[in-house]
């Protein structure tokens, strides 16, 4: 069954997001205002090295006041591919360049709240360039063994969905469990 949208209005719009309202229409007839969060698209990278470890970044979320490992990840920006984005934030966050970067899956992480697209890329090795050059991202970047990572991920050390859904879906692809 498909909702009616009988128009939308903006009600608060930034570099970051925008929040809208849409005038929609259930099909048993209801009619009210829903909530919409419009962000840009993301993009997320699974760089793994050839010993099978992949690059995180052990960060603080200060909305949640979580610490977490995390993949590198970031916005795309308008004169960019979703890969182009995702090589260009393992570099920025990390220091090390990516080998290249091949589209892994796509995600909509929250479709009943909002518009935003995660492209998730995995990258099959890396070549270290220098200290990232984005000071606010992490505290210690690391290459984590793939056999860790269930477990990181069992002890809640992996949290985002963001990153939650390209480290299964290597996982899957390396058959380690």
């Amino acid at each position: 069954m498909q909702w009616k949208i009988h128009g939308e209005r903006p009600i608060y719009e930034n570099h970051w997001l925008d929040l809208w309202f849409a005038d929609v229409e259930t099909p048993d007839g209801s009619r009210f205002e829903h909530h919409v969060v419009k962000l840009k698209n993301l993009a997320v990278a699974a760089v793994v090295n050839d010993r099978r470890e992949v690059l995180m970044m052990w960060r603080h979320r200060f909305i949640t006041d979580t610490w977490a490992w995390e993949l590198p990840m970031g916005l795309v920006e308008a004169d960019e591919t979703p890969a182009e984005a995702a090589a260009r934030e393992v570099l920025e966050e990390t220091g090390w360049r990516p080998g290249p970067v091949k589209p892994l899956v796509y995600a909509e992480p929250a479709a009943g709240i909002t518009d935003s697209q995660h492209h998730l890329f995995r990258a099959d090795g890396a070549t270290y360039v220098g200290p990232p050059t984005e000071k606010n991202e992490s505290d210690r970047i690391e290459w984590i063994p793939l056999t860790e990572i269930r477990g990181m991920i069992d002890r809640r050390e992996i949290v985002s969905s963001g990153c939650l859904v390209p480290l299964l879906y290597v996982l899957m692809d390396e058959g380690i469990r």
